[in-house]
């Protein structure tokens, strides 16, 4: 605090002490300050370097995600995952961060902040009135209403167990003394102790969320229920058995109809004894006549197979009869002629072409940039048309067919 004239002494020698004694505290606070700027200048940059290494690795997980066929998918997609997790933790320890980066030192465009969008509206809602005081605080007065101003703040309920008593009372006839009581209830699991809800919480968390068996058990035990792992997995074995038979109709639906688009997809299956997993191939085949004016619901049917032999699909489709609609992959061409009618996939007939326009230099007036254009009119085409009935989208094909 700033001393007045008359506080200091007329002392010389003490004038020349509170002098040196208030340059050394100068200084000291000089060197504070220094120390603090350049900390701040160390967290800045290290704040641009995060920002920089988030964005590329978002540019190399957009890379890998546009790799989907070959046989080293599944290495690409354990790939993504790993980038997936370290973005994820420079962009929280970004957040932590207690500045952000000066435009000087910053990229030349700012990384864009997500939109913060509102609540769901299906959300259920929770008012909370914070009541205003009953009296105004400076003259006492009444208050009367003019008005509220609302905030929404999304909360989250932890998942949480209760027990369903089922209670069956038991009668007596005063006459005849027959026993009379209500049938007891049908469970999913015979004699099981989960009720549907619980078995699709584990379904879910296991096939969707990608949660171990092992992992939801000890989460369950946190919240003071035991279930050991090998119940977890008689219940999910359990779950297989009664969907097995709508799996089956969902087969049927699919191979009824007139036109099937098929394809297939490695998978991961663990491979006991070997400490690693081995390749399987998942085979889907859907329905879907939407774009054709269809009222049938589409559908889609899942396979699994050890590998990839032609026998696999000649065995799902040996009763199909109509269109299919696959890549050119060679067990497919077995299927065709009789019964079965070959219809291309022009995302696979694009594919090549758009590979020989990157590699060449992307140049405008190269054979495959006029390919590219001819398709992409096709596809305008068909946009305009999806919807329709098979006869109208086919004059309209034959009708524009000079714009391609």
């Amino acid at each position: 605090m700033p001393r007045s004239l008359d506080q200091l002494p007329d002392d010389i020698e003490t004038l020349k002490r509170l002098l040196i004694a208030r340059d050394a505290e100068v200084e000291q606070q000089r060197i504070e300050l220094e120390a603090k700027h350049g900390e701040l200048e160390a967290q800045r940059a290290e704040a641009v370097l995060a920002r920089l290494m988030i964005e590329k690795l978002k540019l190399e997980i957009a890379r890998l995600r546009r790799i989907q066929f070959g046989r080293r998918s599944e290495r690409h997609d354990d790939r993504v995952a790993q980038l997936e997790l370290i973005v994820e933790e420079l962009e929280t320890t970004l957040a932590a961060m207690p500045v952000t980066p000066v435009p000087s030192i910053a990229s030349a465009s700012p990384p864009a902040v997500p939109v913060r969008r509102p609540p769901p509206a299906h959300l259920p809602r929770e008012n909370v009135v914070h009541a205003a005081p009953c009296a105004c605080p400076d003259c006492g007065g009444a208050l009367k209403p003019i008005g509220e101003d609302v905030s929404e703040q999304l909360e989250y309920i932890p998942e949480h167990f209760k027990v369903i008593r089922h209670v069956r009372p038991k009668f007596a006839c005063g006459r005849c003394s027959t026993l009379v009581q209500a049938p007891a209830p049908v469970r999913p699991i015979d004699k099981g102790l989960a009720g549907p809800g619980l078995l699709a919480h584990v379904a879910v968390s296991k096939y969707l969320d990608h949660l171990p068996l092992y992992r939801q058990s000890a989460i369950y035990a946190r919240q003071g229920v035991d279930l050991d792992r090998s119940t977890l997995a008689d219940w999910v074995g359990g779950i297989a058995r009664l969907v097995t038979p709508l799996a089956e109709l969902i087969g049927r639906h699919v191979m009824a109809a007139g036109k099937v688009h098929a394809d297939d997809t490695t998978v991961p299956v663990l491979d006991p004894g070997r400490g690693k997993t081995k390749t399987g191939r998942l085979w889907v085949y859907v329905r879907d006549d939407r774009p054709a004016a269809s009222q049938a619901p589409p559908a889609a049917w899942y396979r699994y197979s050890p590998d990839r032999k032609g026998e696999h699909p000649r065995d799902h489709l040996k009763k199909f009869r109509g269109i299919l609609q696959a890549d050119a992959y060679g067990g497919w061409a077995q299927l065709y002629g009789g019964g079965v009618v070959e219809a291309a996939c022009w995302a696979h007939a694009r594919r090549p072409w758009w590979d020989l326009y990157q590699s060449t230099g992307q140049a405008p007036d190269s054979l495959a940039a006029q390919a590219l254009r001819r398709i992409k009119e096709l596809y305008k085409i068909e946009a305009e048309i999806r919807g329709k009935p098979p006869d109208f989208r086919r004059e309209q094909r034959r009708a524009r067919q000079g714009r391609c």
